[in-house]
């Protein structure tokens, strides 16, 4: 009598199907550490030839903005303003690189997957 149905090799999962899930597994585990060794990391970025320093984690959360004394000019809060928001863009802008090189590391090795699926 034939089998009907199934995979091939009796009950369980078949090898191939047992190492993909390891294996992804696995991917999940480090990715979870990647994420949470980012979280902690800090990125700084400067404008204003340096009058302006903010410091942002890997969460994207403002943890510190330094001024020097010469950037806070009562007359011209506008320029404090654009610089302190050039530098906080520059520093989340560096957490979202590493962010996204952090995912293309642990991606990297899927690119065959789904790949000449019609859909």
């Amino acid at each position: 009598m034939a089998k009907r149905g199934g995979f091939p090799g009796g009950m369980g999962m078949p090898g191939n199907m047992n190492n993909l899930m390891k294996q992804a597994q696995r991917m999940q585990r480090q990715m979870e550490e990647g994420q949470k060794e980012l979280e902690t990391k800090e990125f700084s970025a400067k404008a204003g030839g340096g009058a302006v320093e903010v410091v942002v984690t890997g969460k994207k959360e403002l943890v510190k903005v330094t001024l020097s004394e010469e950037a806070v000019d009562p007359e011209d809060i506008e320029t404090l303003q654009d610089m302190i928001m050039a530098a906080a863009n520059e520093a989340l802008r560096q957490a979202e690189e590493a962010n996204n090189e952090l995912m293309g590391k642990m991606t990297g090795g899927l690119g065959g997957l789904g790949g000449g699926l019609p859909f």
